[in-house]
């Protein structure tokens, strides 16, 4: 509980950063097939999709670096993210809806739909066994701090049982989650987007008992860890046909 009250302390005061001049850009392409989630990504839109590039580890001291490959696809009805994460020393143990799952591995998505209020975000944050922690921060929303997105389906595949994480064998997990657009519809100009709508959003990563590190798809330039910046997120681009084909 100590730990936890540090990390949101420090979240909280770490000073906001400028806009970046070139944020990250990314193209998110619409998926030609179903996708089921069910934490594998093997569908041929997954394999297909590219990925959004290597992650930053901003507040790097000490440790390995361990990678994040991300990907996000879309269709009528959702906006898909893929995660498979390097990761030698799998842990979790937040099993509480909107625990603290920042302090188990985990990754997180932050997504603003309309590029003029980048301070309009929603963020979905969940752990290497499933728990999910939810928010919206916007000028309109006089709610709780935990929200309550409808219709999120999410799935985690990982080499580890939770009674044996952290073991020798560990090497990666993977984690799917489908989210509506339907939640979007107070800042979104449309739901769902429309070919070249831009919308704001960074991919996050954190937590783990054992080398223990933060990263982000957009770099995020805090003294302290702090990805609540949404100045700092990249952009991605709705794109109304599959991705390429990739060899």
């Amino acid at each position: 509980m100590f730990r936890q009250t540090l990390l949101l302390a420090a979240l909280l005061i770490a000073p906001v950063t400028s806009p970046q001049a070139f944020p990250p850009r990314y193209e998110i392409y619409r998926a030609a097939g179903r996708i089921t989630i069910d934490g594998k990504l093997d569908e041929k839109a997954w394999r297909h999709a590219p990925p959004a590039g290597d992650f930053h580890f901003n507040w790097w001291t000490a440790g390995e670096k361990e990678q994040t490959v991300a990907k996000i696809l879309w269709d009528s009805k959702n906006l898909y993210v893929g995660y498979r994460c390097a990761d030698k020393h799998i842990a979790a143990e937040v099993l509480k809806r909107h625990g603290p799952v920042s302090l188990d591995d985990s990754v997180e998505i932050f997504i603003s739909p309309n590029p003029a209020k980048p301070r309009n975000y929603y963020g979905f944050e969940m752990n290497v066994i499933g728990t999910m922690l939810n928010f919206i921060r916007a000028d309109w929303y006089q709610g709780p701090f935990n929200s309550e997105p409808e219709g999120v389906r999410l799935a985690t595949s990982h080499q580890s049982t939770r009674a044996k994480m952290n073991s020798p064998q560990d090497d990666y997990w993977i984690l799917e989650i489908a989210i509506p657009f339907s939640n979007f519809e107070k800042d979104a100009a449309h739901t769902p987007p429309r070919d070249g709508d831009v919308w704001r959003l960074n991919l996050n990563r954190a937590g783990g008992k054992t080398n223990a590190q933060y990263s982000t798809w957009a770099p995020v330039k805090t003294e302290k860890p702090n990805f609540h910046v949404p100045e700092a997120f990249g952009e991605a681009r709705f794109v109304k046909r599959p991705p390429p084909k990739r060899k």
